[in-house]
């Protein structure tokens, strides 16, 4: 029953974030560092990231040294995307296999040192479709779109249950092989030690006779 019951519970929180807002991260980054951020996202989903330098001044253009890398890998280490020193960009990609996805962003080191702000957006799953889009190019009801979006949802929920029972099944598989050698690490444990136990008597035994202690 422990597996239901968190496939549930898993359902709800992956349908209250897929039906919450996307909101634009906005981070600061020193120059000649490095920052990086993870997603987790299952097999065979649709990905897209938007990143840009936040101007300081409306005014005034972006300097030169405002720039910024980027790089976004799987969980093997596959790069996906990969950009330098670019002022802003995009992504988008369908995952092939499940895991954390990683993007690391870096400046050049500037003397003296700078700070630099940018707005980084990164959705996965029925977040990253553009469902305004969707409805424009079909020339469908506002219903018909809501509809589709929800059998995306329930898709992905469906999909989501049968990963983390995927998992909990691997974990379980992993807590009876480590069971197993726990096991038959005490047993051989315990034969060593009475062996050396035997051992230590045998040679007190010995050692009494020939001192004729005994």
């Amino acid at each position: 029953m422990a597996i239901p019951s968190l496939a549930l519970l898993s359902a709800l929180v992956v349908l209250c974030l897929l039906t919450s807002p996307v909101r634009c991260l906005r981070f600061d980054l020193q120059s000649g560092q490095i920052k990086c951020i993870s997603e987790e996202i299952k097999i065979n989903a649709m990905t897209v990231g938007k990143y840009s330098i936040a101007n300081p001044s409306e005014s005034v253009p972006l300097p030169e040294s405002h720039r910024v890398s980027i790089k976004v890998t799987s969980p093997y280490g596959e790069s996906m995307h990969s950009a330098e020193n670019v002022d802003s960009g995009s992504f988008a990609f369908v995952t092939k296999e499940a895991g954390d996805y990683l993007a690391c962003f870096w400046t050049p080191e500037h003397k003296p040192a700078a700070t630099i702000s940018f707005e980084f957006e990164w959705k996965s799953g029925v977040t990253a479709k553009d469902w305004s889009n969707v409805a424009k190019k079909g020339q469908v009801e506002l219903m018909e779109v809501e509809l589709k979006k929800l059998e995306d949802v329930v898709k992905s929920i469906h999909d989501e249950m049968f990963y983390l029972r995927s998992r909990e099944e691997e974990m379980q598989d992993m807590n009876r092989s480590t069971n197993t050698r726990m096991a038959w690490f005490g047993f051989l444990s315990l034969i060593l030690c009475l062996s050396v136990a035997g051992l230590q008597i045998w040679h007190l035994k010995t050692f009494f006779e020939r001192k004729k202690l005994l």
